[in-house]
């Protein structure tokens, strides 16, 4: 008979037992914990990490002889991305393409955020604009399905649009603004997303037409790695990059602005972060964030403890709008909201044919055309069906 595992949290930063996969060693500190002491060493900073920089940056120079740009970067106006665009243009002296995808939803500041960033920086933009009633349609669908993922759709075009960017410029580098010492790495089991499982749900749940949405199929997307040689990096990585003074830093040198929280930038994720995750699925991401930025020392463990207990904000105007957009009565989200939760496992996706594919996916991370946490969660653990 399974125990139920005794409520628990981690001695160093916030995690505790309701954490997918947590388990504690003998001082009571989490596994994310020692993941992220080992991801240090993995990734080191200061003068050992400017060089595997500079030495990779040399690369991204030489791969871009003879063409106009060195590196694609996403844009969302958000604080690593519009960062990382200053950091490739003035630091390194790198063409730099920028890319965004549009799902429709931006936040004013978000969109002010790009442009005042790249026109300062002098740096052209790739934009995909998805089709207002076909993104509604797809959105509505992830509601029905009464799964965490209902921003997938969104994150899946990112990824998309910047090998479209990519490909067509003839660029092999892909620049990538997460880091593990701000942001975290989120828990496997709390959310999943590819290709398949978003045109699996719209057939089940909508009318299964995809036609502006760009979608990472798995052919495309081992083409562009295997043939066009696109890789992806992750230059926070290797930094000692503090969010609060880069922040302060975009504030003074570009005239950017905060626009109130991680992700806040865009409508749908301001709304899933803030309202769809907490209420429905018990989905706090706060946990992540605050567990890395007490593992960086950039918050303190007491404050986080004290923090993670305040409601987070939210403007129900942004409840009303996607009601509205997406074509959902009161009742109807009354109804979503009230419906068991479902997970990724009930669906068709590619998460069996990645499991297959490890030995592959493993030359593919070593090589740098994937990242190592896709690695890990999508080819070497195995999820459980829920």
């Amino acid at each position: 008979m399974e125990t139920k595992q005794e409520y628990q949290v981690c001695t160093r930063c916030i995690y505790d037992s309701h954490i997918p996969h947590i388990s504690f060693d003998k001082e009571g500190i989490c596994n994310y914990c020692n993941q992220y002491d080992q991801m240090q060493i993995e990734y080191p900073t200061e003068k050992k990490g400017r060089e595997i920089l500079a030495a990779y940056v040399e690369q991204m120079k030489k791969d871009g002889k003879g063409k106009p740009y060195d590196v694609v970067i996403g844009v969302s106006g958000g604080c690593d991305s519009s960062y990382m665009l200053h950091l490739a243009k003035k630091e390194f002296g790198l063409r730099v393409l920028a890319a965004h995808f549009d799902n429709t939803y931006n936040s004013r500041i978000a969109v002010e955020n790009i442009d005042i960033v790249l026109e300062k920086l002098n740096i052209d933009l790739y934009t995909h604009v998805v089709d207002n009633e076909e993104y509604q349609r797809i959105y509505k669908s992830f509601f029905l399905a009464s799964v965490p993922e209902i921003d997938t759709p969104t994150d899946i075009s990112l990824a998309t649009v910047h090998y479209m960017a990519a490909a067509k410029y003839g660029i092999k580098h892909i620049w990538e603004g997460h880091s593990f010492r701000t942001e975290g790495i989120s828990p496997p089991g709390w959310f999943y997303m590819d290709a398949k499982y978003v045109e699996t749900i719209h057939k089940k749940f909508g009318d299964g037409k995809i036609k502006t949405l760009p979608v990472l199929w798995l052919s495309k997307w081992i083409k562009w790695m295997v043939i066009n040689k696109i890789k992806k990096f992750r230059p926070l990585y290797y930094l000692d990059y503090n969010k609060t003074a880069t922040k302060e830093f975009l504030q003074k040198e570009y005239g950017w602005q905060w626009y109130g929280g991680h992700h806040m930038e865009n409508r749908t994720a301001y709304f899933v972060n803030n309202y769809y995750l907490p209420k429905k699925f018990k989905i706090d991401l706060r946990y992540s964030e605050f567990s890395a930025l007490i593992r960086s020392k950039q918050m303190q463990r007491d404050e986080a403890l004290v923090k993670i207990k305040e409601e987070k904000p939210f403007d129900f105007d942004i409840l009303e709008e996607i009601k509205r957009r997406v074509g959902l009565s009161d009742s109807d989200f009354e109804k979503i909201m009230a419906d068991k939760p479902s997970h990724f496992t009930h669906y068709k996706t590619y998460k069996q044919t990645f499991e297959k594919l490890r030995p592959f996916f493993y030359v593919l991370y070593k090589q740098g055309y994937v990242t190592k946490s896709f690695y890990t969660k999508f080819c070497v653990l195995k999820q459980e069906r829920k």
